[in-house]
């Protein structure tokens, strides 16, 4: 996974690995009122996804996999 900072949002591209949690985390905590852009998400490592539960952020996007979309992440994009 790639983590990319916008102008006013947080990037999530790729397959997001337990790796990549602690840079997901600096970005959150760097950029506080960032949405999260997860368009490009195809996978998430469990460590990611509770980083996006607990920030509580606003999700931008629609990921491609259905189980990401509809049960992973869905509670965040229909709260």
């Amino acid at each position: 996974m790639s983590v990319t900072i916008g102008q006013d949002r947080i990037i999530l591209t790729g397959a997001a690995t337990v790796e990549d949690a602690e840079r997901l985390l600096a970005a959150l905590l760097d950029h506080p009122t960032h949405v999260i852009d997860v368009s490009s998400l195809v996978r998430a490592h469990l460590a990611v996804v509770q980083l996006l539960h607990a920030a509580g952020r606003p999700l931008s996007g629609v990921p491609q996999d259905n189980f990401l979309r509809e049960v992973v992440l869905g509670p965040l994009m229909n709260p």
